[in-house]
């Protein structure tokens, strides 16, 4: 399940991408499919999803191909053991909503971002997720959970300080905001409770077989009910 748009970040061949708290590997793998001339690094805190993203990659790693490379590291994301503007992109996903200082975070990707270097980052949008935790406390208590809700108005300012501009944004994941929503309400029963298990079946169908009718109707409703706001950013060479 894909929330970058990698047609918006604009990756070129030569072009080094960081995949910050890649997780399971969604991102920084199907990075490394798309393009034939990219070096993809894949970062995570948690060694476990890292070593799920590894196993996943196997089925896709081109050894023959030189051009192109592929790597994971388990590292905190406040202190990355890479030098100063050493990426050409970074993607940073569903991310700082988990993290306690995320605006050290954010001090770190400013840090690696090249001058000429391009940012996407998504986090949960606001009004889905009130709706999360007014249903479930233990959705955002849970470890690893969601510790804060952002307004995407004021993170994206947050971004710009560092001399960024954002050049374009979008919604994502529309019919998962239901989903999720039924989780917390279910919370208790986990998920197995019958109209949980029913709705991660329908995600799962529309995930496999891409069908036109959600597809269509997630693109419709991505602006009103999106569960992810997904923003892209450049440097601002004014500044």
């Amino acid at each position: 399940m894909m929330t970058i748009d990698f047609k918006r970040l604009d990756i070129q061949a030569g072009d080094r991408i960081l995949d910050l708290g890649c997780g399971e590997g969604r991102h920084c793998i199907n990075a490394y499919i798309l393009h034939p001339e990219v070096d993809v690094v894949g970062v995570d805190l948690s060694a476990k999803d890292l070593s799920i993203a590894h196993e996943r990659f196997q089925d896709f790693a081109e050894p023959e191909n030189s051009d192109k490379s592929f790597s994971l590291f388990c590292a905190n994301g406040l202190s990355l053991p890479f030098a100063d503007k050493s990426f050409d992109k970074i993607i940073c996903s569903e991310v700082l909503e988990h993290i306690p200082d995320y605006a050290g975070m954010l001090v770190e990707i400013n840090r690696l971002l090249k001058d000429d270097g391009l940012l996407a980052i998504s986090v949960p949008r606001r009004w889905p997720e009130k709706i999360c935790w007014k249903l479930s406390e233990a959705y955002h208590l849970v470890k690893g959970g969601h510790i804060r809700i952002f307004k995407a108005r004021e993170l994206h300012k947050e971004i710009e300080n560092y001399g960024l501009s954002r050049y374009a944004h979008h919604w994502a994941h529309a019919l998962h905001s239901p989903y999720w929503w039924l989780k917390c309400l279910f919370w208790d029963k986990g998920d197995e409770q019958f109209l949980v298990k029913a709705y991660h079946r329908l995600l799962v169908w529309d995930l496999m077989q891409k069908p036109w009718i959600t597809q269509t109707l997630e693109r419709l409703l991505n602006p009103i009910m999106g569960k992810s706001v997904v923003m892209y950013f450049k440097r601002d060479a004014s500044l």
